[in-house]
């Protein structure tokens, strides 16, 4: 064979190759680069998590600090309910807007100096219309000042671990450098408000609702309408929270619910407010696709521990709340199987929510997490008095 003949077999070789060789050997699969990022959202900053185990299913640069917008409010209700839950506010309680908190620019219901609104309607205000007048007003109520209200915000969120966030101010409108958040610690804030106070979604998913404006001037009404498009667009969603300012451009953290699994997509500085509704809807698809939930409410009843010295000769059990496991493989977890380690006997003195043992969790024989088991009553340690006094009653008996 000449060599120009060698040569044209060569080639035609290479290229059969390329066309017969699987892709993952040349290159990425479809699936590698859904999962780098570059394809599944158009933003550059997102976090995929789900809300029953704290998971991240998916993220883009998830600690790069941009500012939050309009987002910030979300730490804002966290407060608004934590006063409500330790009774220093309540639903009905007459909120009054200040000059200050009438003056703020932005997305706001258009509150009047002197107005009242009971705080349902406050909340009502910031959730559904993104109201930032309602929002200071809010702060004002709760700590006297915005700003000694804000350092509570920074408080709460360093307690959950936002480890990249600063607030400088209630609402998001600032345009501080200092004011910033991450798309992890969207998901971290987010998460803290759905499962501690569930009730926010029903307020969240309302779509159109009207309030009374009542001043010197009199009566008028107002719509507030849902920022949150994808409570129209997209099934299962229970809405949140959605953000824009020129700074930030546009950010949403939002949240929808499928077959038992709730997620939470947050999303940084897209480009248009579409880009960030396409782009959590991508991340919900992503995610429902992949994930199912293994929950365990059956819990059997825990046998008591037996108590060497204690002024009880048993200590009741309870376990440490409910066994979750989540499955993003796209499989479904069967074939779960349990094994409890506890101690047959325990010595005095006992505390009540001290750790006695483990359930430990299996699939196909794959450990995959554990359940604590924790002591429901304290036992006190018989004293020598009380030991005397049993020897002479089973004596005399």
């Amino acid at each position: 064979m000449n060599r120009k003949k060698l040569k044209f077999f060569l080639v035609w070789l290479i290229v059969i190759s390329f066309i017969l060789t699987p892709a993952g050997v040349w290159g990425e699969t479809a699936q590698d680069t859904e999962n780098s990022g570059e394809q599944l959202i158009e933003a550059p900053s997102a976090v995929l998590m789900e809300k029953e185990t704290g998971t991240v299913i998916y993220s883009r640069d998830p600690d790069t600090r941009r500012s939050p917008a309009s987002i910030t409010k979300i730490m804002t209700l966290i407060l608004i309910f934590d006063a409500i839950e330790n009774g220093k506010l309540h639903l009905d309680d007459t909120i009054t807007t200040s000059a200050y908190a009438k003056s703020m620019g932005g997305s706001q219901v258009f509150l009047e100096e002197g107005e009242t609104q009971k705080a349902e309607t406050m909340i009502k205000c910031i959730v559904i219309a993104s109201g930032n007048d309602a929002s200071v007003a809010m702060a004002e109520h709760l700590s006297g000042t915005e700003q000694a209200f804000v350092e509570q915000m920074n408080k709460r969120a360093a307690e959950l671990g936002m480890k990249n966030t600063h607030f400088a101010d209630c609402c998001g409108l600032t345009e501080s450098r200092d004011h910033y958040t991450t798309a992890y610690d969207i998901a971290l804030m987010s998460r803290e408000l759905i499962t501690r106070y569930p009730q926010i979604l029903t307020y969240s998913s309302i779509w159109m609702e009207d309030i009374t404006h009542v001043t010197r001037k009199g009566s008028s009404r107002f719509t507030l309408t849902n920022t949150n498009k994808l409570l129209r667009s997209y099934e299962g969603c229970k809405g949140l929270k959605t953000g824009s300012t020129s700074i930030a451009k546009y950010c949403l953290s939002a949240v929808a619910e499928r077959n038992g699994v709730t997620l939470i997509a947050s999303v940084m500085a897209a480009p248009d407010p579409k880009t960030r509704f396409r782009d959590a809807a991508s991340l919900f698809n992503y995610g429902f696709s992949k994930c199912t939930l293994y929950l365990d409410e059956a819990l059997e009843t825990l046998p008591p521990v037996k108590v060497r010295k204690g002024m009880k000769e048993e200590a009741a059990l309870e376990y440490a709340g409910k066994f979750r496991y989540l499955s993003t493989d796209g499989t479904k977890p069967d074939n779960i199987e349990k094994k409890r380690i506890l101690p047959k006997q325990t010595t005095a003195p006992v505390k009540k929510g001290e750790k006695a043992g483990v359930q430990e969790y299996f699939q196909n024989g794959k450990k995959i997490g554990t359940l604590d088991i924790l002591y429901a009553e304290p036992v006190e340690k018989v004293r020598y008095k009380d030991w005397a006094g049993r020897v002479a009653k089973a004596f005399l008996l």
